[in-house]
């Protein structure tokens, strides 16, 4: 009996032997297999983070290339490298650029494209970064239809005359032109207002201003707003009904813009291509967007036109934005800190 009981313990240890060896087999094939997959599971993640970070740095260089406005600058350093030597102006734009950081707290810029929409796209690019609302005339009425207001209501045929900047065409399509233009300036202005996350609507204002034809679009409907203003005062002028901001006289007192078609010919059409908007069409920039645009003119530097507001005139809730110019021709974005 004892033998038999011997034998049957002896023969269960070996079958448990056994099995185990063929399962310590199965775990260690399990466990390379599976070592396996880990080092090439972490060799395909650290493929695809270099990969991922690769193509991250090139589309930042990318939009960074592409960028009309800037990432912010030390306003005293970009001083000294733009002012070097020692002459009267170089002087003078270095004293001016110490004044600005020691008395108004600023202490960045950030650089705009040099180009002929310099101005138009400075104030754009704030309203949309601060996330400044449309104005409430804006609200009120949809300026997707002002092109064809003023085409077929009020019979201003002239404005198939209407040149878009670089691109000096004229002709029966530029109704349409125009159209998309107002699309793409409400459908982007609508979005990023609405965005409250400021980064996020920094993103929004970096990807839309890297974009030539899309800032190209939005610049051509501010000049048409500002075309329509002009024909609406001018038509309330004439009729008496009511009067209007007194930079329309100032601006219809020039012997270049004395109606709406000469405004448009002289002026707007050459806008963005030739000339930029001068001082009394700053103006009536400000006044169409319903914001006071402090304007630090270093060149006007320790005279009474050295900050300028545009308008002059302006209410209490309209938000403010600044520009800095050294010329009057291109400006650039200053950077408040406390």
């Amino acid at each position: 009996g004892r033998h038999e009981v011997w034998s049957w313990k002896t023969a269960s240890k070996e079958s448990l032997c056994l099995m185990w060896q063929k399962v310590k087999v199965q775990l260690m094939l399990s466990m390379s297999f599976l070592t396996a997959v880990f080092w090439y599971c972490r060799r395909l993640y650290s493929f695809l983070a270099q990969l991922l970070k690769r193509w991250s740095n090139y589309l930042q260089r990318k939009l960074i290339r592409n960028l009309s406005v800037l990432p912010e600058v030390d306003l005293l350093g970009y001083s000294a490298r733009e002012w070097k030597g020692e002459t009267k102006q170089a002087k003078q734009m270095r004293e001016a650029y110490e004044e600005m950081f020691r008395s108004c707290h600023i202490k960045y810029l950030r650089q705009v494209k040099r180009d002929n929409y310099s101005v138009i796209r400075a104030v754009l690019f704030q309203i949309f970064s601060q996330g400044i609302p449309f104005p409430s005339w804006m609200k009120e009425r949809d300026i997707l239809k002002l092109p064809e207001k003023l085409l077929y209501s009020q019979g201003c045929n002239w404005i198939q005359q209407y040149s878009f900047g670089p691109e000096r065409y004229t002709g029966p399509n530029a109704f349409g032109k125009l159209r998309k233009c107002m699309e793409a300036l409400k459908t982007n202005w609508a979005e990023i207002s609405a965005t409250r996350d400021y980064e996020e609507r920094g993103n929004l204002c970096n990807i839309l201003f890297s974009d030539e034809s899309k800032e190209y679009k939005l610049y051509e409907a501010i000049k048409f707003i500002m075309l329509y203003e002009v024909v609406e005062a001018y038509e309330q002028i004439k009729s008496r009904e009511e009067p209007v901001h007194n930079l329309f006289s100032l601006l219809f007192a020039r012997d270049s813009s004395s109606d709406p078609l000469s405004f448009m010919m002289n002026h707007l059409n050459s806008v963005g291509d030739s000339i930029c908007l001068d001082q009394v069409e700053l103006f009536l920039l400000g006044y169409l967007l319903q914001v006071k645009i402090r304007v630090y003119r270093l060149h006007r530097f320790n005279t009474e036109e050295f900050q300028v507001n545009y308008p002059d005139e302006y209410r209490r809730e309209w938000n403010e934005i600044s520009l800095l110019t050294e010329d009057d021709r291109y400006y650039h974005i200053p950077l408040f800190r406390t």
